[in-house]
């Protein structure tokens, strides 16, 4: 009997189990909930998502610390881009005046839906985490303990500045926001896609690297560059060649150029510069490029909110232009490689490497290929250097990736197709089937065994490790800056009662700082760029403008989203494109800042006071541009001191790293 009974309360526990889990489906449908911040800013605006299975019955009330907020049915739709059957409703301009913990309860009538509780904190304490990984990255040098005291700083703030939250504020730093840097809960793909990317290429770098092809591409331009000069030249050149992607650029053209440069003693912080500036501010202009897709699709969606119809394509070429930042960059990095000049910490570093030969700062710290990798990543010794065993499998690369956007986007044109496509997605393939071309080379012409290429795969893969941990930290310290509104308390400095005409330039300022801060482009340009356009429309509206007259403030504020954007990620030693063009350059992450800085506070200076306030008033860019760059090449040619001549006498030198 004992064994039936047993069967009867094993039957009767699963009968009961799935019972429940069936009245918890039918319960399902009819739940709304919503999940409240996990903190906000004293009188600073943040916007409240209210999540339905099915669109409610009759309005719905949420109140926020004692304030209501009315929310009818019509409001709630299906997320964007989203395949999610629930509904949202997004309840705009919450405010919170009162300090410490508040509660927030969803109603409809008398009856209680949904309730949660959440804690404010003074406006100015968002901007502290930032500050502080920025400000202890330049004082110590030390860029992963910075990112973690910032991401730790901020990750307290989220407790409401508790005694306990000091505890479990450290512990979220791996657990929620390291983690969910990696793996999001929304289940985007973009950040491991950039990880798996970067590991390939690393690992393509580390076979082409040890088979000889790379050091015949350097070979055969060094064959070219007797001068400093043409060798900085040669390297914009490659920069240029490899515009689609940032990542792609700095981890090709710093790696290849590194032998070239050394020998020709130009500093590993200026082959940085050059890799640096050849990367975001060409990407983010460029018309085919893996920035296209997600600029597009942010404009979009800005300009819905406004009543103006005109194609984003239409809107980003018109507002090119007034992409000053960007376009004087360029100008600036080929004006100092064709002249020979450099002023500021740049100087210095170019006068230590000629006089020297040591191309790194004595003490400098660096992720050098015999450092990371050892003899997996150094040319193996007796192997015949092919060009060809590089150019195949980075041409496949630039290949692989146009298809890839061809594949994965979508439209009858171009540019429709541009703008729909996986950029991350088409860079995986890319160089998934690049790095299989190299390995296959190498052991196809026996020039590497098995073993041999698999260890320089794996070599390199080890060489970018170091960058890996960076970004994975950088992008934890967004996602802080996020949870703290750290973007709408800056917005919120500006107010909205400044004339249209000055505007663009202060939203320059706006989103550089941002970027600055945060460490992302991409990041300031989706946070700004939907606020920054109703904010224009508006003042055009209020001021009487119209958009036939006076478009190009309009064009020139997306612009220079976009263009601000570029200079924070450009300058900021937490950027990813920052610490990709160091490492992938061998030069000293700090050092690559600090001789960088000059330079693109120059350009941004010349930019906003040549471009962005003339435009505002209605100079137009083909009058602007031209002034721009006569600007830039009279500083390069006064204030910069000349190395060339220097450099001819030397070129033939074997300079040698600093130990």
């Amino acid at each position: 009997m004992r064994p039936l009974r047993l069967l009867i309360l094993v039957a009767s526990l699963w009968s009961i189990a799935v019972s429940a889990a069936l009245a918890q489906d039918d319960r399902a449908p009819r739940q709304i909930t919503f999940e409240p911040p996990r903190v906000v800013l004293t009188g600073i605006a943040f916007d409240q998502t209210i999540t339905a299975a099915a669109r409610p019955e009759g309005p719905l009330t949420l109140t926020v610390a004692g304030e209501s907020y009315e929310i009818a049915p019509d409001a709630f739709s299906p997320p964007d881009d989203s395949e999610a059957v629930t509904l949202q409703a997004t309840v705009s301009d919450v405010t919170v005046g009162q300090g410490g913990d508040f509660s927030m309860v969803l109603s409809r009538g008398d009856e209680t839906l949904a309730e949660g509780q959440s804690t404010t904190l003074p406006a100015w304490l968002s901007i502290l985490p930032a500050l502080l990984a920025i400000g202890a990255a330049l004082v110590t040098r030390q860029v992963i303990p910075s990112l973690f005291l910032g991401i730790a700083l901020g990750s307290w703030f989220t407790y409401g500045l508790s005694i306990s939250g000091i505890w479990f504020g450290l512990l979220d730093v791996i657990q929620i926001y390291v983690l969910e840097a990696l793996v999001p809960p929304n289940g985007a793909k973009s950040h491991m896609q950039i990880v798996i990317f970067t590991l390939m290429m690393g690992g393509m770098i580390g076979i082409i690297y040890r088979n000889g092809g790379a050091h015949a591409i350097a070979a055969r331009i060094a064959s070219m560059a007797k001068t400093r000069r043409r060798t900085q030249l040669g390297s914009c050149g490659l920069g240029f060649a490899i515009f689609f992607s940032t990542y792609a650029n700095s981890l090709i053209v710093g790696n290849t150029m590194r032998p070239v440069t050394d020998r020709m003693r130009i500093s590993r912080e200026k082959l940085a510069y050059i890799v640096d500036s050849t990367a975001a501010p060409l990407a983010s202009i460029a018309i085919i490029s893996t920035w296209i897709g997600y600029q597009l699709g942010l404009i979009e969606e800005a300009m819905g909110e406004i009543s103006h119809s005109e194609s984003a394509y239409s809107i980003f070429l018109n507002a090119l232009p007034y992409n000053f930042y960007p376009i004087f960059a360029l100008a600036m990095v080929i004006m100092v490689g064709a002249t020979g000049r450099d002023f500021g910490p740049m100087a210095k570093a170019e006068r230590r490497a000629l006089e020297t030969g040591q191309v790194i700062r004595k003490d400098g710290q660096t992720e050098d290929d015999e450092e990371e990798g050892g003899d997996e990543l150094t040319l193996k010794e007796g192997v015949p250097q092919r060009s060809i065993n590089a150019i195949l499998p980075i041409g496949l690369l630039i290949v692989m990736v146009a298809a890839g956007i061809y594949v994965t986007g979508d439209g009858d044109s171009i540019r429709a197709i541009m703008g729909s496509a996986d950029g991350n997605t088409a860079l995986v393939w890319a160089a998934l089937v690049s790095v299989i071309l190299a390995a296959a080379m190498s052991i196809g012409q026996r020039i590497l065994t098995v073993n041999e290429t698999m260890a320089a795969w794996f070599a390199g893969l080890r060489s970018v490790l170091f960058v890996m941990i960076i970004l994975t930290l950088a992008w934890a310290l967004s996602a802080i800056a996020e949870d703290l509104h750290t973007a709408s308390f800056l917005v919120s400095i500006l107010g909205d009662t400044i004339a249209p005409a000055w505007l663009p330039a202060l939203l320059f300022v706006l989103s550089a700082a941002v970027s600055f801060a945060v460490g992302t482009s991409w990041g300031t340009m989706g946070i700004l760029m939907p606020l920054a356009v109703p904010l224009i429309w508006a003042l055009m509206q209020n001021a009487g403008l119209s958009i036939e007259e006076d478009g190009h403030i309009l064009y020139a504020t997306i612009g220079t989203i976009l263009a601000g954007s570029v200079w924070g990620d450009h300058c900021s030693p937490i950027s990813d494109t920052t610490i990709i063009s160091s490492v992938a350059s061998g030069s000293d992450h700090i050092d690559h800042v600090r001789t960088q800085i000059p330079y693109a506070l120059t350009v941004g200076a010349v930019a906003l006071a040549l471009g962005l306030v003339p435009t505002g008033y209605g100079v137009p860019w083909y009058l602007t541009l031209p002034a721009g760059i006569a600007v830039l090449f009279g500083v390069v040619m006064i204030v910069g001191r000349p190395m060339a001549e220097r450099a001819e006498t030397d070129k033939v030198a074997d300079p040698q790293p600093a130990e």
